[in-house]
């Protein structure tokens, strides 16, 4: 009997009662069978892809297959397009690239800023240190952006003219953009063919320009693979001003936010090419929520002024037996605000004359 309750309240729960019931929306995913049926005239940048070959076909369905079943992703994927496949394209564009290009940074990062990878390569189109840096990026312990969609755009538009120009091939200059020039070149040489799809190559560079594919076949018709997406269900395009700011000392980033009508997170995630809470002695950048231009430059030097002075009563001089934790506990603050305003690690070490910026807790 207890069992025949259960049951009776599960089908209640589950289809309503009454003329108020409605049917469970059914499920509008299809076959991954039928998911395989790829029109044969496939192309990245123009060039043709050999889908008459069936070891091509095998490769193209394979991360087809498994983008598909990781179907949370390609959601997020179509989503974060939103925000920033507009600005791309636009870049794209104006710089006379093919507009598939775009899916590189797709396939690269998943158009996360952070996204990082074991070989240390880091952002939207997920450079390496000295290839970022020869493309015109600034890297160092303070700015670093190849976390800025613009930046490493046009970074990636100059990389990706550099290897089309030496391959002659888009093709291969995106195998080239996923395993360095210098390492394609070796193995064109060594296997004397020009063709990508003939070439036997790093496991990962045989299926980046597969999944390059099938995310561009995806995002040509998302409802044919059962992602109905509408305008207000993807992020909405990434919207600012510009701001010109002039640093003669290190300033806190919670005061351009205080500038600008709005919160530190809200900055830094504008700009994530800026590490730390502090923007370095010189001339930046930066964007600000769309709107807030009109009087911040005068907020701004107001608060900078405010700073200077409530800055120089904030000096705690090291004494002889301190360590953080003493300090901290002296003033009623965390260990870690004293790391933040000092810009030092854990790991560093003070002494007896040191100066140091503390702001009292309450």
């Amino acid at each position: 009997m207890r069992w025949l309750i259960i049951l009776a309240m599960i089908a209640g729960f589950l289809f309503g009662e009454g003329a108020e019931a409605k049917a469970i929306e059914p499920a509008r995913i299809p076959a991954l069978m039928a998911s395989l049926k790829i029109p044969p005239s496939q192309n990245f940048c123009g060039e043709p892809v050999p889908m008459n070959n069936p070891d091509v076909r095998q490769r193209f369905e394979r991360e087809l297959l498994l983008i598909l079943w990781n179907r949370p992703q390609v959601i997020l994927w179509l989503k974060r397009a939103g925000r920033y496949l507009p600005h791309m394209e636009k870049l794209l564009k104006k710089n006379g690239l093919p507009d598939d290009l775009k899916y590189v940074a797709i396939a690269e990062s998943a158009l996360r800023p952070h996204a990082g990878s074991s070989r240390g390569a880091i952002g939207f189109w997920q450079f390496v240190r000295p290839t970022g840096r020869k493309y015109g990026l600034v890297i160092n312990d303070r700015i670093d952006e190849r976390r800025n969609p613009f930046a490493s755009t046009r970074a990636a538009i100059r990389y990706f003219k550099s290897l089309h120009q030496e391959l002659g091939s888009w093709t291969l200059a995106a195998a080239a953009y996923n395993m360095g020039e210098k390492g394609l070149l070796g193995e064109i040489l060594a296997q004397d063919s020009m063709n990508y799809y003939d070439l036997y190559l790093p496991l990962e560079t045989q299926h980046f320009l597969f999944r390059i594919l099938a995310i561009k076949l995806i995002f040509s018709d998302p409802e044919k693979y059962g992602f109905s997406l509408s305008g207000k269900d993807r992020y909405p395009l990434l919207s600012f001003d510009r701001v010109q700011l002039k640093c003669g000392r290190e300033t806190p980033i919670k005061l351009v936010a205080k500038a600008a009508k709005t919160r530190f997170k809200v900055i830094k995630d504008l700009n994530p090419e800026v590490r730390g809470h502090y923007l370095s002695k010189g001339d930046h950048e930066l964007l600000i929520p769309k709107g807030s231009l009109t009087g911040f430059q005068k907020r701004f030097s107001n608060l900078l002024k405010a700073y200077a002075e409530d800055h120089k009563g904030r000096v705690y001089v090291v004494r002889p037996g301190d360590n953080l934790s003493t300090i901290a506990r002296r003033h009623n603050v965390p260990v870690t605000a004293l790391l933040i305003w000092n810009r030092i690690s854990p790991r560093d070490p003070i002494h007896p004359g040191q100066n140091l910026i503390v702001h009292p807790g309450n």
